[in-house]
């Protein structure tokens, strides 16, 4: 995927989206990483938005918890540490914060960018929109192709259910066939042949002798 830039101010899409998060369900980006995007100190840009707080509905933007603020850098050290980079987001974990981060939706950081009223700001949003919506693109193919891929292991499951009850029978057939027929229980007793007697029925023949002592 090639990186896409502003014209002018040469800011790439991709590292945008990697600055974005999911807090409480929603895609958000840290105040900090849009006010380095925006150039823009994070004092002066959550003041501006202060200034204007009507605009910002809990939708647009909402402060994190201390809990959400823990696990939020939690994954931001991991996320670097395996990528091997560093970023505005690596710069707030390492601390130096007094407050509790604000976090901005897609539309709260276009409005964020309105209130600040900096050329700068206004063109660099258009490429933040992107990235949020180019992030919303990828999270929606990778959930179509999770669907697909229960239903195909589904399918291979009830194939697999099938051809193992064909084998089943196939094997009971087989050890029917190498077991003889059993006799019926109505059938008549076998008949010896006239003069003919089993070995077994033999029995020895009283000798009418006397021995002599």
């Amino acid at each position: 995927m090639s990186a896409r830039t502003t014209q002018g101010v040469g800011v790439p899409v991709e590292p945008i989206a990697a600055q974005i998060h999911q807090v409480r369900g929603l895609r958000v980006m840290l105040d900090s990483d849009l006010a380095a995007l925006y150039e823009v100190p994070t004092k002066r840009f959550n003041e501006a938005v202060k200034r204007n707080a009507g605009r910002f509905p809990a939708d647009f933007m909402f402060q994190l918890t201390q809990l959400e603020w823990e696990g939020l850098r939690s994954q931001i050290a991991t996320s670097n540490a395996t990528a091997g980079t560093t970023s505005n987001s690596s710069e707030s974990v390492r601390g130096g914060r007094r407050y509790l981060p604000f976090v901005f939706t897609e539309h709260g950081a276009l409005m964020a960018a309105t209130v600040l009223s900096s050329e700068r700001a206004v063109e660099v949003s258009v490429y933040v929109v992107r990235a949020f919506v180019q992030l919303r693109g990828l999270l929606a193919a990778n959930e179509q192709l999770a669907r697909e891929l229960v239903a195909l292991e589904k399918r291979l499951s009830q194939k697999l259910d099938t051809h193992d009850q064909a084998i089943t029978g196939i094997l009971n057939a087989l050890r029917a066939l190498m077991q003889p027929p059993e006799p019926p229980h109505d059938a008549p007793p076998v008949k010896r042949p006239i003069g003919f007697v089993h070995h077994e029925e033999k029995k020895p023949k009283a000798s009418g002798k006397v021995s002599k002592r």
